[in-house]
């Protein structure tokens, strides 16, 4: 057990020192964008024309590009192990509660109100969804949770009334982009998208922490029982 957390940390740090770089490289790249090729990939433009100057951004997304897909694997296969690991012992997967700071990466969705109103992107708003990652505080709590019956009901319940909730909120935000007649749809258009992306992670932080304290009460009261 030792050995694998241990030969997990180097991963850990080389994906982090991976995320820095890329990170370091691309604002690297805009400022050379803009000192030097007038901002012409960062500011929105309507045609575009290859020049040599282009060469650093277009590697810096290129990198970036790469970087998220092998994340995005990453996560796959970690998934698709942790299940079939889930499906052999019967227990929920093993997980640490400190993967609940990657919920703070969802404060980079206000980075989006000033992409929206410099660039005109929408995309940065998408961040406000990794808040639902703070959920991992109360999954890692109950890693490696033998997954009885009791177990199985408090999650069906736990995730019924999280997509509840979540499909609640998201209804209300389509009635106001419906009836939002008097606005403009640059306006309406970053309040949907944020929105939605605040209702996803509600839903995904709900789902665990409403596990977690069902099974909390529920060990309480037997607890008490006996």
């Amino acid at each position: 057990m030792k050995h694998n957390q241990t030969s997990n940390h180097p991963r850990g740090l080389l994906l982090a020192l991976g995320g820095v770089l890329c990170a370091a490289l691309t604002g690297a790249a805009v400022w050379y964008d803009l000192t030097y090729n007038g901002g012409k990939l960062v500011y929105p433009m309507h045609s575009y024309a290859f020049a040599p100057a282009d060469i650093p951004m277009l590697l810096a997304i290129a990198l970036d590009v790469l970087y998220v897909l092998y994340l995005a694997f990453l996560l796959v296969r970690g998934i698709r192990v942790q299940k079939e690991r889930a499906a052999k012992t019967g227990r929920t997967r093993r997980l640490s509660p400190k993967l609940g700071f990657l919920g703070f990466c969802g404060f980079l969705g206000f980075a989006g109100f000033w992409t929206y109103g410099a660039l005109g992107d929408l995309s940065g708003f998408i961040f406000f969804a990794f808040f639902g990652f703070f959920g991992f505080f109360f999954e890692g709590k109950m890693s490696n949770t033998l997954m009885d019956e009791r177990y199985k009901e408090n999650a069906a319940r736990a995730e019924r009334k999280a997509l509840r909730i979540g499909f609640g909120i998201i209804f209300f935000l389509l009635i106001f982009a419906g009836q939002a007649g008097r606005l403009t749809a640059e306006l309406v258009a970053p309040i949907l998208i944020a929105g939605i992306a605040l209702a996803v992670a509600l839903t995904i932080f709900l789902s665990e922490y409403l596990l977690y304290r069902y099974d909390y009460d529920d060990a309480a009261a037997m607890e008490e029982d006996g």
